[in-house]
């Protein structure tokens, strides 16, 4: 009880927007493993197609972008806690859209994508600057790790509940054992969420970006290893969202054992990133870069095994190194921002626009990487072969971030 109430003093030290913005953060992480996994789950359920889910996909990468070009836009004359609420009620929207079409067309897939895709460009458009507004390189650690604690623990429990929910629904024939049902349950539910996150974000008062142009084509030298950085990330990211759920309906089972394998050893995980979090400095942050050898790893054996063993030890990997490269790479982008901002007088809010768009020039080469293993030869060679080829690629972030932190150090910010 000593170590909870410690904890707690910590947390109740901190500014009352960075309070504020955690608690809504922590809200909305119970929404994202749904977004995420059983999306993906849904789509694959209905169509049995490796296409249409990374189709979906890349259609919600498109979204994204825009939405950030809009919001650059809007956040002229609308408050930025509004328009970050907007973007978590719309995620929610968005999902009850999908679950309620009939057949999985294409081009109902594509448009649901799309939609799904605007909302989340929302949501990250403005999270990314209230993050920044709300902290400062001293305490980063701590909120990444708070936050990254609270996500990764939702990302064990959600899955959970609900692959207990859907195989109860099969199983003892709840809702006339109908599991389209059971998925407009849970789109309801995540749309009851966002409406609590965005509630209790309406509490906090935060401030808009203080100009207002943030389209740039030019920028100083040190910003472009960020966009390297960013679109490495951006290239692993379609794997890592979709694969899970792809695997598991392919390879082991339903979405019960979906939610099952999700949260096996989550719990430790969530444990390991919030100590990280509390415990680590900015120094530390190229060493935690380093759990990108782990995403290698499981990629492999599954790539070699390609079994229900290959996939328990790729997610086993991926439950670990997600969070702990999350951890690693959003306070070297707010640190980058910020020296950014500083060095050349602009909107920390045109760093996010033109990062974004470097994340989904990553995202589009890897959804493309998919959908051409695919059309040449088939979705299980896509799923067997892209994962390896991505992680493989994803390790020149390790170097990328060491000469980031050299950079900036360099221009005493330090990373």
């Amino acid at each position: 009880m000593r170590g909870i109430r410690r904890e707690l003093e910590v947390f109740l030290g901190c500014s009352r927007r960075m309070q504020t913005l955690l608690l809504a953060n922590m809200t909305y992480a119970l929404v994202l493993p749904v977004i995420e996994i059983f999306v993906a789950a849904y789509v694959m359920r209905n169509s049995q197609s490796v296409s249409k889910v990374v189709t979906y996909q890349l259609a919600l990468y498109v979204g994204t972008p825009v939405a950030f070009l809009v919001n650059g836009v809007l956040l002229g004359r609308i408050g930025v806690k509004r328009l970050y609420s907007a973007g978590m009620v719309l995620s929610g929207m968005s999902m009850m859209f999908l679950m309620r079409t009939g057949e999985l067309t294409p081009v109902g897939i594509a448009t649901s994508g799309l939609a799904m895709g605007l909302a989340t460009g929302l949501f990250w458009a403005n999270r990314g600057f209230l993050a920044l507004a709300s902290t400062e390189d001293g305490n980063r650690n701590y909120y990444y790790g708070v936050e990254t604690f609270a996500g990764t623990l939702s990302a064990v429990v959600v899955p959970a509940l609900i692959g207990w929910f859907i195989g109860g629904t099969l199983h003892f024939g709840w809702m006339g054992g109908n599991a389209n049902r059971a998925y407009r349950v849970i789109a309801l539910s995540v749309f009851a969420l966002t409406l609590v996150a965005a509630s209790v974000l309406q509490r906090g008062t935060f401030r808009n970006p203080a100009h207002h142009q943030y389209i740039f084509f030019r920028f100083h030298p040190i910003w472009y290893r960020m966009l390297e950085l960013a679109l490495l990330k951006g290239l692993a990211q379609g794997s890592i969202v979709t694969a899970p759920a792809m695997l598991v309906m392919l390879l082991v089972g339903k979405e019960a054992t979906l939610g099952a394998t999700q949260a096996i050893g989550g719990v430790v995980s969530a444990c390991v990133m919030y100590v990280v979090g509390r415990k680590t400095a900015p120094h530390h942050r190229e060493a935690v870069f380093s759990a990108l050898v782990l995403f290698f790893l499981g990629a492999a054996a599954n790539a070699v095994l390609f079994n229900t063993a290959g996939v328990l030890v790729f997610l086993g990997c991926l439950v670990l190194s997600k969070p702990m490269l999350d951890l690693a790479y959003n306070p070297i982008e707010m640190g980058m921002i910020d020296a950014m901002a500083a060095l050349e007088g602009r909107s920390e809010y045109a760093y996010f626009l033109n990062h974004e768009f470097a994340l989904f020039a990553g995202r589009f080469l890897g959804c493309i990487l998919f959908l051409a293993i695919d059309a040449w030869w088939s979705g299980v060679a896509a799923l067997k072969f892209a994962l390896p080829v991505v992680a493989l690629v994803q390790l020149l972030s390790m170097r990328v971030a060491g000469r980031i932190s050299s950079d900036l150090a360099r221009y005493g910010t330090g990373c």
